[in-house]
Formats: structure tokens, C-alpha cells, sequence
């Protein structure tokens, strides 16, 4: 099983996945664990302050290392009593590496994992230092905090486990699965608004649909992602389609 502590200021974001959806009943069903913890509950002034104004002056507050660290600790303390050997500690940061379906399998392989979401304008870095085993980003943007960030992440690894998928065919088949974009997806009716199904998908010829959707996939990825390409080899039956797929679009550009 997979554990979720996540350390937010606001936990009942995460409703958005334990109450709807494939998670909710991947969670129901014990394909992983979840809880939050809010660093406000580890503090004791009147206010449950966790934030505060940097050093060095400049626009908004930075939350505190101290309830921070006792927030880890408490779940760092709960998934090892649980029996995870080493809970991995992560914080959510437009400053960490590119969180991808390769990262995602990676990490749904662990026992546990805590996620740390931010808010503000950061984390005080000592705690970072001294507490945080990896920074990850969904992207190049910022978002109002680390929460978004946290949920996407953990919707990505939960429908990686067994079990969380009706037709377990599906996480292999996605987008980023084997390094390609997904192939165009049709269903009925066959015609709408004046544009048919691709006469190969009703064929029922599999072996000419799974050709076309292989050239599909790899258009799609040589138009929009042609980095995705770079990074992978091609077996002689891609490179035939890729050189087939370059043809028609200068046929294209020609007429």
C-alpha cells in the first residue's frame, strides 16, 4: 500500500481526491492511505501564525521551519510506525525537478511518501535543507501553493496501482506511457456535426488499427512534443512512419 501524508494549511483541499473520482474509490478500497496535517496545529499563539515577513526584506511572508518540521516529524513518525522503512519527504516547488509519468512510476513504487505543499511566497530554506529529501514541479508556472501540485502528483501515481483502473490496459495505453503522446480517441456516433470515425478504427482489421494509431501517436508527439522524440529510440517501423508522416505533411504544404 501506498501512503499520502500531505502538509498543507488547507486539508480539506484534498477532498477533490479522496471524496470523487478513480481515487476516491482507490482509497476506498485500500489501494493507498491518505491524511493531511496542518503545520497550524503545531503552533500555539492565539492566531496559529505560521507564516512570516523575510529577511532581506521584499513582498509577501514565508511560513515558518518550526511548525513545518514538527508536521514532517509527526508524519514521518506515523508511516514509519506503520512499517515504512524510509518515507520520502517532498516538497512542491516551481525550483524542482520535472515531475513526469517516469518520476510518477518511480514514486509509485515507494511505501510512503510525505508531500509538502507550500504556501506564500516559499519555505523558509533551512527547513528545505533540512528536512526535504526531493523538490518537484509540475511545470514551468506558479500556482498559489503547493496543493494543485500535491493532487496532481498523487492522482498521476494512484492510477498507476493495481487495481485502481477498471480495464488495467488503460495507464499503459495514456499519454507519456512508453515516451509518445496519446493517439486520437472516437466513439459513437460514427458521424457528428458533418465528421466521421476514421473508417480504419470500424475495420475491425486490429493490426491496421494499431498501425494507425502508433503513426497517430507518433505525428501527434513530432508536432507538439518533438523533445519526446529526441530522448527515445525508435524502432525501423516509428522511423518508417515518422519518414511517412514528413511526406504527407510537405504533400500538404504544397497544395
Amino acid at each position: 500500500m501506498l501512503r499520502f501524508d500531505v502538509v498543507t494549511i488547507f486539508p480539506e483541499m484534498f477532498e477533490a481526491l479522496t471524496r470523487h473520482g478513480i481515487t476516491r474509490r482507490a482509497l476506498e478500497e485500500g489501494g493507498f492511505e491518505f491524511r493531511a496535517w496542518n503545520p497550524r496545529d503545531f503552533v500555539g499563539d492565539a492566531h496559529r501564525t505560521v507564516d512570516d515577513r523575510p529577511y532581506g526584506g521584499g513582498p509577501g511572508m514565508v511560513m515558518l521551519p518550526g511548525p513545518l518540521e514538527d508536521c514532517i516529524d509527526a508524519a514521518v513518525a506515523r508511516q514509519s510506525a506503520a512499517g515504512v522503512e524510509r518515507p520520502l519527504v517532498v516538497m512542491l516547488s516551481p525550483q524542482g525537478e520535472r515531475f513526469t509519468d517516469a518520476v510518477a512510476r518511480e514514486l509509485a513504487k515507494s511505501q510512503g511518501l510525505v508531500l509538502v505543499a507550500g504556501r506564500y511566497e516559499g519555505v523558509d530554506e533551512r527547513l528545505i535543507r533540512r528536512k526535504v529529501d526531493r523538490e518537484i514541479s509540475i511545470g514551468d508556472y506558479v500556482t498559489s501553493g503547493g496543493e494543485l501540485p500535491a493532487m496532481v502528483m498523487m492522482d498521476a501515481m494512484v492510477r498507476l496501482l493495481p487495481g485502481s483502473l477498471n480495464d488495467a490496459a488503460s495507464a499503459s495505453q495514456d499519454s507519456f506511457s512508453d515516451g509518445l503522446l496519446d493517439w486520437p480517441h472516437f466513439t459513437r456516433p460514427e458521424e457528428w456535426q458533418g465528421e466521421r470515425v476514421p473508417e480504419v478504427l470500424l475495420s475491425g482489421n486490429h493490426a491496421a488499427i494499431a498501425r494507425w494509431r502508433r503513426k497517430q501517436a507518433l505525428a501527434r508527439t513530432w508536432s507538439r512534443r518533438p523533445d519526446l522524440l529526441g530522448d527515445r529510440a525508435l524502432s525501423k517501423e516509428d522511423l518508417e512512419l515518422l519518414a511517412e508522416i514528413r511526406r504527407e505533411q510537405q504533400a500538404q504544404e504544397q497544395q
